[in-house]
């Protein structure tokens, strides 16, 4: 009777605060209610969670959580089931626990067929001991907020240590990155492979490759026959025999465009086309992960491929709007894998484009901005002639500017404004494309003024599944 007490007010307490914080315009309502909720209910997450009905999906990872889990929840929802999804990318226990507040009734009932939960790696543990996920994807595993997750060994062992203790749990693993192709010997877990074969896009050497770099069993360098981006590639120990994994899925003949990237898949069902309609090759492996997922939760392969020909990013993940004639995206950036990623997509837009960059220093983003200094914006020393200038803003804006100041990129093409004017300064600059780069912190009120001017683009839903 105290449990069910506690339940039912833990809820109705949520859900106000929910609907206050969305009035008031201070946020999306995706954290403080779960906060508030566990308060007064400690056990609701694995009491909300039981109720999946098919079961629970974790992603966790450093990069592309947020899109390879609502990528997932698209692939799911248009096979005719019902979910729970932290959309909003709100991955502490805080914001799944606020996911499940939304969906439930004021009695405690979740009705719904799978929970697709994003999970932050440091906080995978802690979630994990209330809900017991069925399967689990792990995208990639990059250094990220030093300050908070520490050196990335101990983030892989928090992450080892708990999957462990989930017995029966599949595991969706990103065969072309050593860091995660280990964790199902190393965990005793069933697991089921994805990655990217050789294209014509592939190197031969990797300047970014800071991660990854040498054998997690014997400790030897590793050798590549080729890489995709950062230690992501065909790797092999010449020590112990530790090599890249077969892929169960697999792609080849990658092409990248501004507006979508695609692939040809192998997979147990057969060969397929994979078009994602968002550029950069790691929002390829988003879908390549997003594939591998429902294909082993038994949707139909045409059906993976049609929902994700019609996949719209959320807030942040290269979102898109209009602003007269010009097109302007919006991309998250948390750390320098993900950010020379970024760069790369910069450099393939058609030029010369203005750019903004936003660098907020809060405890989301991390204190440490030092990160930015591996960041190999030096690539932007070469190419400057493709971007008209680069706007620096945020907290740490002027930290941004002498960063790129070192990096070579011409004094003249580079400012420092408040955040308000520098989204003016981009919208109206002269460029066909305005390209907006934000950490956590900065994302939001970028969206918010954004919004103020520009309308977002609308995602043509009858994308072709094969071109």
């Amino acid at each position: 009777m105290a449990f069910r007490f506690r339940l039912i007010l833990a809820i109705l307490v949520g859900k106000v605060i929910m609907r206050l914080v969305r009035l008031l315009g201070r946020g999306k309502g995706s954290s403080l209610p779960g906060m508030v909720a566990l308060r007064i209910c400690p056990d609701i997450l694995g009491y909300l969670a039981r109720q999946a009905r098919r079961g629970v999906v974790m992603v966790t990872g450093t990069n592309g959580k947020t899109t390879t889990n609502n990528m997932i929840a698209r692939v799911v929802r248009e096979a005719g089931y019902r979910v729970v999804v932290n959309t909003e990318g709100a991955n502490l226990i805080t914001g799944v626990t606020a996911a499940f507040l939304k969906a439930a009734t004021p009695a405690g009932r979740v009705d719904c067929d799978y929970a697709l939960l994003e999970v932050d790696e440091a906080s995978f543990p802690r979630v994990t001991r209330y809900v017991h996920p069925d399967m689990v994807v792990i995208t990639n595993f990059f250094r990220d907020q030093l300050d908070r997750y520490g050196e990335l060994d101990k983030t892989i062992s928090l992450i080892r240590e708990a999957l462990v203790k989930l017995p029966g749990t599949r595991l969706v693993l990103n065969a072309d990155d050593p860091l995660v192709a280990p964790l199902a010997s190393s965990t005793g877990q069933g697991a089921f492979y994805y990655g990217l074969g050789e294209h014509h896009q592939v190197t031969a050497l990797s300047v970014s490759a800071r991660e990854g770099r040498f054998c997690p069993r014997c400790g030897r360098e590793l050798v590549y026959a080729y890489y995709h981006y950062s230690q992501l590639g065909n790797y092999r120990c010449p020590g112990c025999g530790f090599a890249r994994p077969f892929a169960d899925v697999e792609g080849t003949e990658v092409s990248q465009g501004s507006r979508q990237v695609s692939v040809r898949l192998r997979s147990p069902a057969g060969s397929y086309e994979l078009v994602v309609p968002v550029p950069g090759l790691y929002n390829l492996y988003n879908g390549l992960a997003a594939f591998s997922a429902g294909l082993s939760l038994g949707v139909e392969p045409e059906a993976i491929i049609r929902a994700l020909a019609g996949y719209t990013p959320a807030t942040g993940r290269m979102e898109r709007f209009r602003y007269r004639d010009k097109q302007v995206l919006l991309n998250l950036v948390k750390n320098p894998a993900g950010f020379n990623e970024g760069l790369g997509t910069l450099l393939s837009l058609p030029g010369p484009v203005d750019v903004l960059i936003a660098i907020n220093d809060n405890d989301a983003d991390g204190r440490d901005i030092s990160w930015l200094w591996d960041v190999d914006f030096e690539v932007l020393e070469e190419h400057h002639h493709r971007i008209n200038f680069l706007v620096c803003t945020g907290r740490r804006g002027a930290e941004m500017a002498v960063r790129l100041k070192y990096a070579g990129v011409p004094l003249d093409r580079i400012m420092v404004e408040d955040m308000h004017r520098a989204v003016e300064r981009v919208l109206n600059g002269p460029g066909a494309t305005a390209y907006l780069l934000a950490t956590y912190t900065a994302l939001w009120p970028l969206e918010r003024i954004l919004s103020g001017y520009a309308a977002r683009e609308t995602r043509v839903e009858s994308l072709p599944s094969v071109s």
